[in-house]
């Protein structure tokens, strides 16, 4: 039999939610619902596989773990891309290495708006306080007439804005490649970083990771927001410094961080974000639904299908 790891099914939904019997007969599945958190304990544990099917960049396969994985041939990520794979390595041992479709974008942008809302209108704590027996513990506030601003204006920050617009928000944007007339296309104003970081009320981010925008939104540009500024992070954790995000939270310099994605996932049980009240933070829901899924592994099991056919693969992932 061909062993088939299916890793980081945190909600244990993932055998139930989709028909695995597409499967060619001689590939046998076996299911992780708990995160392999090291190289040795993950080492030990799929030694014995040939395919990987990995959530998008739960879990990293780096060199060191790959060089310990004697029988993979092939690795599938849930997305068009996974920057927590080392695809060199892999190609120099012959592993294949391919993705999926992207699925639908509409869950991270109600997930934002659902950390946002609950932000301003301090929905979470009033929720819980409800709950204890309790009553209203603090006024909020309407972001009508408040002030968004967009971190990247692709696909999903250009939709973003437009519920920023359906809210009667003014909507500005800035990112490092974007300009006066791509934003004009969607009625939204560009402003330099430091406008936008000093002017919006609330700012999301919706960049994709890499060299130029780790570490983005640091100290200084902490400093530049206003004490109510709301800061949205639905994208990836490490775009933000998480030290000075904790550090503006602590002094109450800002009002709120809304948190999806974290520099560590899952969030250690012990971390300071979990403590501190001017959170509001889930965890990296934005693409779990089950639509989304179906659309996954639906697409691992065609790419299994072709690869032990001896068929092309589609949408092979070369870098």
């Amino acid at each position: 039999m061909t062993k088939l790891a299916v890793l980081d099914d945190y909600l244990d939904v993932v055998r139930s939610s989709f028909d695995w019997s597409g499967l060619p007969s001689d590939v046998e599945p076996t299911f992780f619902n708990r995160n392999l958190a090291s190289i040795d304990e993950a080492a030990e544990a799929l030694r014995d596989f040939e395919i990987l099917s990995l959530m998008r960049e739960r879990m990293p396969l780096p060199r060191a773990l790959i060089e310990r994985l004697p029988n993979l041939k092939l690795v599938i990520t849930t997305g068009g891309r996974n920057r927590s794979i080392d695809v060199a390595a892999c190609q120099e041992r012959g592993v294949l290495v391919c993705g999926t479709r992207y699925g639908d974008p509409a869950p991270t942008i109600e997930i934002a708006w659902g950390l946002i809302l609950s932000a301003a209108r301090n929905i979470h704590r009033e929720e819980a306080l409800m709950r204890a027996g309790g009553w209203q513990e603090k006024i909020g506030f309407s972001l009508h007439g408040k002030t968004l601003g967009v971190v990247g204006l692709g696909n999903l920050g250009k939709r973003m804005a437009a519920v920023g617009k359906a809210f009667g928000m003014e909507v500005v944007a800035w990112s490092q490649n974007l300009t006066a007339e791509r934003a004009a296309e969607s009625g939204i104003v560009r402003v330099e970083k430091d406008e936008l970081m000093s002017r919006a009320d609330v700012i999301t981010i919706h960049l994709v990771l890499s060299e130029r925008t780790r570490g983005l939104i640091g100290a200084r540009e902490f400093g530049l927001m206003k004490p109510t500024a709301i800061v949205a992070n639905t994208s990836r954790g490490p775009i933000i410094d998480e030290a000075a995000m904790v550090a503006a939270l602590q002094d109450r310099r800002i009002h709120a961080a809304c948190l999806d994605v974290y520099d560590t996932e899952p969030l250690p049980a012990d971390h300071v974000l979990r403590r501190l009240e001017n959170t509001v933070i889930t965890p990296h829901l934005g693409y779990v639904t089950q639509a989304n899924f179906r659309t996954y592994y639906a697409d691992t099991v065609e790419a299994i299908s072709a690869w032990r056919a001896g068929a092309a693969i589609p949408r092979l992932i070369e870098n």
